[in-house]
């Protein structure tokens, strides 16, 4: 049960949630840290697949958020729940394929926002942010150049959303 003060939930979801969907919810929680740092959120990872319950993120990605100052490394995967629709505001799929699977779950009273990741990045090259899971170490870099476009827009969003002003030396 949530309080009576309402905290606004983002959600990132992934297929298996041990490369994409913890490294966004790395990247957001640094962003929120560095940006917003008095604005509580209630950030979370999950995947829409039962692949890794209870696994650490793959070590590529958790190298790879390194290289940014973000720690991914106490993660552990989880899946989907109808409960997650009904506890975040915000669940953002990082590709259509995942996106299509939260909505075949979605329950019909569900007041969670559901979208790409990519949605909020203005200047995204791309739609979707590729699984980097069966490639090398490159595709991890570029999962996080993605996420970081994501999660500024994102961030940016929902501060402008919740009447919170960005001084111009933090502009997202």
């Amino acid at each position: 049960m949530r309080d009576s003060v309402h905290t606004i939930g983002v959600l990132f979801v992934c297929m298996g949630n041990i490369c994409r969907s913890p490294t966004a919810e790395g990247v957001f929680r640094k962003l929120l840290a560095e940006r917003a740092p008095k604005l509580s959120l209630h950030v979370d990872s999950a995947g829409t697949h039962d692949y890794h319950l209870g696994q650490a993120p793959d070590a590529r990605a958790i190298a790879a958020a390194r290289t940014r100052g973000i720690d991914i490394q106490r993660h552990r995967g989880r899946q989907v729940s109808a409960a997650d629709f009904a506890e975040f505001d915000y669940i953002l799929a990082m590709d259509r394929a995942n996106l299509t699977e939260l909505r075949a779950i979605q329950p019909h009273a569900a007041r969670a926002e559901l979208n790409l990741l990519l949605a909020y990045a203005a200047h995204s090259p791309v739609d979707e942010v590729p699984d980097p899971y069966f490639g090398g170490a490159d595709g991890f870099v570029r999962v996080l150049d993605l996420v970081e476009l994501g999660a500024a827009g994102l961030l940016t969003h929902i501060l402008r959303r919740s009447g919170v002003e960005v001084e111009s030396s933090h502009r997202l």
